[in-house]
């Protein structure tokens, strides 16, 4: 492994691939549905896949205080656990004498956690499963303000293994991208403070600078979230300045601030962390952020001495 990145098709096609019968052709499983008439009992495969791997996920990913409820929450608490150290231990044989007569951890760990994520969508999001044969393939089709896609979470474990990905929350970030974004009620969010609140710019920006800065001028705000970027992540940065805008008559807070080689949004609801979104720009003419006007968000930023403008809603879709 050493000689050449892992990458998500050697992660298959090593530990995965042998677990397929012979000669299947992959685009043909992939693509056919193994329950058109909606047989419970194979769907109750899938739930049971995934209550076995709620209850055992905590022993496997050495976290004996991980809770996995079926939130989405869960997901990302898993999702932080995926580290290179933790990856690696489970490439190792079952057997502790070398031989593989059982499948290594990572088997385990992604037959059933993807499954264990497919459920998640279904039981919060409405999703309804498109059953494959092995289960793992199978797909969760999904319907949304950005459409109906079919969620092929077996395949998003996988990258989030990767050597590209490993230890960078990619699962997580799949998840909030392709799940919790385009099913995302803004209307129901509650009030987090009056919209006409102004924040003032933290010109001086470090983690604990901003949270006394949130303390101060919003105190609704109790914590910032599980998700929000670690204070050396966050150091990481390089923030120039921090700005802050009330959207959405006052649902969220947009946190927005210039760094090294671009403009970083964060958006928070009373929960804390929600998303985030960077774009590239130049250093000179600063972002502009314009928001609360009707729905919409507007980003402009300076590329190669051009004037290049993002549109969004305000909750950040």
């Amino acid at each position: 492994m050493a000689d050449s990145p892992l990458t998500a098709e050697r992660l298959f096609d090593r530990w995965f691939a042998p677990l397929y019968p012979p000669g299947a052709d992959l685009a043909e499983l992939r693509s056919t549905d193994v329950n058109p008439a909606k047989n419970p009992s194979i769907t109750a495969q899938l739930d049971e896949a995934a209550e076995v791997f709620a209850r055992l996920a905590g022993e496997l990913l050495g976290a004996p205080s991980l809770v996995l409820d079926y939130s989405d929450a869960s997901v990302h608490r898993l999702g932080r656990l995926l580290t290179r150290e933790r990856r690696d231990a489970w490439l190792a044989p079952a057997d502790a004498s070398g031989n593989a007569s059982e499948p290594p951890a990572i088997v385990r760990l992604v037959t059933h956690g993807a499954l264990y994520v497919g459920a998640c969508i279904v039981k919060n999001h409405g999703g309804e499963w498109q059953a494959r044969r092995p289960l793992w393939e199978s797909l969760v089709r999904l319907t949304s303000s950005a459409g109906t896609g079919d969620l092929a979470v077996f395949h998003w474990w996988l990258k989030a293994l990767s050597d590209d990905e490993i230890g960078k929350d990619r699962l997580v970030d799949r998840y909030r991208t392709n799940v919790e974004v385009p099913t995302f009620d803004a209307a129901a969010l509650a009030p987090l403070a009056p919209p006409d609140r102004r924040l003032p710019r933290l010109t001086k920006v470090r983690y604990d600078l901003l949270y006394k800065h949130l303390r101060a001028h919003l105190p609704e705000l109790r914590d910032v979230g599980e998700d929000f970027p670690s204070p050396e992540r966050f150091e990481d940065y390089g923030f120039q300045w921090l700005d802050f805008k009330l959207v959405g008559e006052g649902r969220m807070l947009l946190l927005y601030g210039a760094a090294e080689s671009g403009l970083h949004l964060i958006w928070m609801d009373a929960g804390g962390f929600v998303k985030s979104a960077y774009y590239p720009a130049d250093k000179f003419p600063a972002p502009i952020v314009e928001a609360g006007v009707g729905d919409k968000i507007r980003v402009i930023v300076s590329i190669q001495s051009k004037p290049v403008v993002h549109e969004m809603l305000w909750w950040g879709v």
